[in-house]
């Protein structure tokens, strides 16, 4: 039984491993974005004129970092569909 947020859900099947590795390289591209985006607007932030975009860009920033946690609870969410058919599949094998 798969349990949310266990260190070891990854490993359970390679489809397991490949809903891991996706959202990992997702959750990096968010880091990155929004790291650069909170430089920017940093940058931005200091000429009077560019204020507004130097906003901007740490609104979308801070989406970016709330997006960090739903795509984690999307990992568990996806661990535990497997998990369901995975177990599926072996009640078929045995009544079948």
């Amino acid at each position: 039984m798969h349990r949310l947020f266990d260190a070891r859900g990854s490993q359970r099947s390679s489809a397991h491993e490949q809903v891991y590795a996706s959202i990992e390289v997702i959750y990096t591209v968010v880091d990155f974005t929004a790291a650069g985006l909170f430089i920017i607007g940093s940058v931005l932030f200091f000429s009077p004129e560019a204020k507004v975009p130097a906003l901007w860009c740490f609104l979308v920033g801070s989406i970016c970092f709330a997006l960090k946690p739903t795509l984690r609870l999307i990992r568990q969410f996806r661990y535990l569909k497997l998990d369901k058919i995975d177990k599926l599949a072996k009640e078929e094998k045995t009544h079948g």
